[in-house]
Parts: structure tokens; sequence; C-alpha cells
């Protein structure tokens, strides 16, 4: 396939001649000019070559779409910590692969702390259960919070350190890609954290899979057996006298940052509690209440949160079917950046959902409560799904694939993070369909359908996209 693009003119290019002098006849190539075209070529070729190479995993990636079966999937792997554990979804899984996105599931103890880390994708975090703060060190920020402490043995000292965030149920979280961070239970509940990898995103430059850069401890990774094979914080790699150098500091302190002897794993328990300063909830809330005006967004104190969870506040309400909430980059501007968006869906007891489409973006759906059964289909009328999702399982729907929702006798709900911030849908039922927009006649024409079939069709359903269990026929 590359070959093919190989033109002789990229080989040799002839020389130009005025047009005013006649063009001198052509000469039979000495065999020294010879072999040096004959060597170019061949540089060329395996140049060429090396480059088509390199562009295979992007098109073997968008051929992986081409699936005829997804699953609904649960964790494949669960790596334990001192005050917790993660557990991990398999990346190889063809939906996956096809969206290019990874999940994980974080599980984390009242007083643990997840060690500081940066990964090289972005990441959409929905907390799930449980209460607690978080750290992003925003590269080249000031330090926005300071406070006075006691030590034991020498008195006060000031600490400063940068803005620190509450966050509770409902709350979705967003971290850019490379931008260290921390998480700290501070509740009375394990706190349960749904996390999105978007590893194909164009903030991510290195592999096809995420990575976790650890700043501490020495964290077991994924696929490892034990914590000694290969693990490690990314101090661990660098020379132990010249991290005393750099930090001025004694080479026990800095054996301290390479963390050798540590077994507790990626969360750690605080046994008296984390002392950070940081400002009430209450007071978080009111800052953000009010409309941007252009400087609170800036950088270094973008707003990174944003609750889902409030049922006052759907974008789609139908009083006998259920409600969403969506969270795009007109709610919370930075997910422009990292192109990146969410949706908090509820149906209610056997109520069901319009089919409908994506049309600008892969959707990773996380059923947090209840059931529902689910059915997609693929460009060739094919059903790649037709199953019930449960509690804590996924399913990757794949761009303008089809779907179709009826929730169970329990009801559902869910979350699901989109590939784009600004994703949009369209239906195939209720009133603002693509049914209802054809004239009856491409109708009845398209579906062989009398008039007043082709009526019924466009008009007994003039619900918008959630409707409730009833049936006429």
């Amino acid at each position: 396939m590359c070959q093919s693009l190989i033109t002789p003119t990229l080989l040799y290019k002839p020389s130009f001649h005025p047009p005013s002098s006649p063009p001198p006849p052509p000469q039979p190539p000495s065999s020294f000019a010879t072999m040096s075209i004959l060597s170019l070529s061949l540089t060329f070729l395996l140049l060429f070559h090396g480059s088509c190479l390199a562009l295979r995993p992007v098109q073997q990636t968008q051929n992986q779409c081409q699936i005829q079966r997804i699953n609904a999937l649960e964790p494949n792997e669960r790596v334990e910590a001192e005050a917790g554990y993660t557990e991990f979804f398999d990346s190889s899984e063809q939906q996956f692969q096809c969206a290019g996105v990874e999940v994980i599931r974080h599980h984390i103890q009242p007083q643990g702390l997840m060690l500081p880390s940066y990964i090289n994708t972005p990441l959409m975090v929905y907390i799930r259960q449980g209460r607690g703060y978080y750290g992003v060190m925003m590269t080249g920020c000031p330090e926005m919070f300071q406070s006075s402490q006691q030590m034991e043995e020498r008195g006060s000292f000031q600490d400063r350190h940068q803005k620190i965030r509450h966050f509770q149920p409902g709350d979705v979280i967003v971290i850019p890609a490379g931008d260290p961070h921390w998480i700290y239970n501070d509740g009375q509940d394990e706190i349960i954290a749904v996390v999105m990898l978007d590893s194909t995103n164009a903030a991510n430059q290195l592999d096809q899979f995420h990575r976790r850069f650890f700043l501490a401890g020495n964290p077991k990774q994924s696929g490892q057996e034990t914590p000694e094979e290969g693990s490690g914080n990314i101090f661990r790699g660098f020379d132990l006298q010249m991290l005393s150098e750099v930090f001025n500091v004694d080479q026990e302190t800095a054996s301290k940052l390479q963390s050798p002897d540590d077994t507790r794993g990626h969360i750690v328990m605080v046994d008296r509690g984390l002392q950070v300063v940081r400002p009430p909830i209450r007071m978080q809330h009111q800052q953000h209440g009010g409309p941007a005006n252009g400087v609170e967004e800036a950088v270094c104190s973008a707003k990174l949160t944003a609750n889902i969870n409030d049922a006052s506040r759907p974008d789609f309400y139908n009083p006998e079917a259920g409600w969403t909430v969506h969270l795009n980059s007109f709610k919370l501007p930075i997910l422009q950046m990292m192109q990146l968006s969410a949706e908090r869906g509820v149906l209610y007891r056997n109520a069901v959902m319009s089919p409908y489409w994506i049309m600008n973006a892969h959707e990773i759906i996380h059923v947090t409560s209840g059931s529902m059964r689910m059915q997609i289909v693929n460009n060739e009328g094919q059903s790649v799904f037709d199953d019930v999702i449960q509690e804590w399982q996924v399913v990757v729907v794949p761009q303008n694939f089809a779907v179709m929702k009826q929730a169970g006798q329990e009801g559902c709900r869910w979350i699901s993070f989109r590939t784009n911030d600004n994703a949009i849908m369209s239906t195939l039922a209720g009133r603002t369909s693509a049914i209802k927009a054809m004239p009856m006649s491409v109708i009845m024409n398209a579906y062989q359908m009398s008039p007043e079939q082709a009526w019924r069709l466009k008009n007994n359903r003039m619900e918008t996209m959630m409707f409730n269990p009833r049936s006429r026929y």
C-alpha cells in the first residue's frame, strides 16, 4: 500500500532549462549516476518503508472499530494497596481499542491517600461514592494556599502549596495529561471513583495505553505479580548523590524520595489524618456559584470539578421516564482543551430511551445502579450487543453505532464518558427525531407504509427522548 505512493518524480528530478535555450539531447546515464540513483532509491524505499511501519498502529486502531460483537465488561485485574485497591478493565478488549480509551476503578478507604502521580493521558473521574479532596499540581502555577503549622522539634513553619479542591458523590473531576495529582479520603465511607483515560487523545504522544508515573512510594503496577518486578517511583531511577545535590538535602533525605523499602502500595493510610490547609466546602461552592468572567477560568485557577448528580437541574427531564445531565465544555471550559464530556442518566422502572447515536464521539457507559437492556447496531444493520448490562459493568458504544435502552424493574442509573467536549446525540423516535423531521411522503415510500401508518410513526411519540413504558400495539 505504501509502495504504490512512490513515483519516479520523487526519485529523480530533471534539471530546469530556460525556454530560450533548447534542451540538451538525452545522454545515457553513466554507471556512477546509475549506481547513485539506485542507492538513493533503495535509501528512500527503506525510509518510506520505515514510515509505513510507523503508521501501522494508527491504521490498526482505525480498523479495530469493525467489530462484530460487543460485551458487557467487568474488571479483569485488581491491584491491592495498604488503604484500598484499583480495578482494571482489560485495555486490549476490542471495544476499548476501537474507542481509544481505558477504564479503571479506584477504591480508597477512609484516611487513605492515593500517592502523587501523573499520567500520559487526560482523564475524567466520576465519584460514585465517598467524599474527600484532591490536589492537581499545574506546571508553572503559583502556590495559592498558605498556612502556619507546628513541628514537634523546631517550632512553627510556613507551608505554601497549590490549590486544594473538595469533591462529593456525583462530581466529575477532569485532570489534564501530565499534571501530577493526589486524592485523599477524609470522609467516613469508602471512595469509589470510576476513571476513563483517553489514550488516543492528542495530548498523549507516548503510545496507545496509559502509563502512570508515580512521584512517591514503591507501587505495584498493572500486570506485575509483586511490587519488586521493576516497579518504583520516578526518583528511584536517578542517582542518589545527584538527587541530594539537586534538592540540597542530605543523602538520607534523598533516599526517602526513592522509597526502596516501601511496601504500602499506591494507596497509603494516613494515621492522624492529612494536615493541609483548605477552605470550607461552603466557601468553595460560593466561589463557583456565579457566572464566569474569564479571570477565574485562567489555567492556574481553572475549575476542574462539576457535579452531575443534581436532579433539580437536569438538561432533560420526563417525570414519567427519567432525566439526564450533560457536562460539556460550555459548563466546564477546561473540557474544550481535553476534548471530553460526560452524561449522567437515569431511567425509571421499565422506561425506554429512543434509539440514538452519538454523531461525533465514542461513548463509554458504566452502570452505577440497577440494570438495563441495551441493544447496539452497526452500520450493516447487525446487532453487535443485545443483553442486560448490570451494575458496575462497562459497555463501549462506537461513534455512530445506534443504541436503544430499556430500564429493568428497579430502574437504572449510569455515567457515560464521551470523546468529544460537545458530543451531539441524534435520535430516531420522539419530537426531535430524524423520523419526526421527515416528510410523510418520504416515510411512506422509504418504508412502504400507508399514510395512516406513516402518520402514527411520526406522531405517536411526542416526548423528546425518554418514554414511559406504555404500549398501544
